[in-house]
């Protein structure tokens, strides 16, 4: 709710209309164009996913990592630890053929220490992203120097897949775990927006 400064009453508000992405720190999201080629726009809506990623973290620290509801796991530094071993699997193992780029975060003997293991660690903080901007930076150069969107790779999950699947498949990643950030923003301090 806020207040209507020209009558005083108490006007609500859309969900959407309380996130200040502007009074927050890191890029403005839905930067991407609507129009034109393939390859730009999909790594337009993939960028504007990273960057409500980001925006959903600003302003926090240990915070971050603070879990959903028991059991869950779920924390955004969790989310955060995710993507960057989901963005290194796609672009470096998979497309890159970079086998020795294996995840950060999770082991075959931690499958889930992307998230069961995020600490509210000054240090773990930034490690996780340090990583998430390193593993982003290649998989940005990786799409735009690909000599089209059918570059492709071989993947145990889902066999051979291109480029232009990468990028789909990302762009659905960020969109599922942003809604999660959605929740697990509003529940550390209230804020909430698309």
């Amino acid at each position: 709710m806020t207040v209507d400064d020209r009558n005083d009453t108490v006007a609500p508000r859309r969900r959407a209309d309380v996130l200040d992405e502007a009074a927050l720190p890191g890029p403005g999201r839905f930067t991407g164009p609507a129009t034109g080629d393939e390859r730009p726009m999909l790594a337009g809506f993939l960028a504007d996913q990273r960057a409500t990623l980001v925006l959903k973290c600003a302003g926090l620290e240990g915070e971050l990592a603070l879990r959903s509801a028991e059991p869950s796991t779920l924390s955004l530094l969790g989310l955060v630890r995710h993507l960057a071993d989901v963005e290194r699997h796609w672009f470096r193992e998979i497309l890159a053929g970079q086998k020795d780029a294996g995840p950060l975060f999770s082991s075959p003997a931690s499958p889930d220490g992307d998230f069961e293991e995020a600490a509210p660690d000054p240090a773990a903080v930034a490690e996780a992203w340090e990583a998430w901007h390193a593993a982003v930076d290649f998989s940005d150069r990786f799409t735009a120097e690909a000599p089209d969107l059918d570059v492709s790779g071989d993947d145990a999950w889902r066999g051979r897949v291109s480029l232009r699947w990468v990028l789909i498949h990302m762009i659905e990643e960020y969109a599922r775990h942003n809604g999660h950030a959605d929740l697990l923003r509003e529940r550390i301090d209230g804020t909430r927006g698309v």
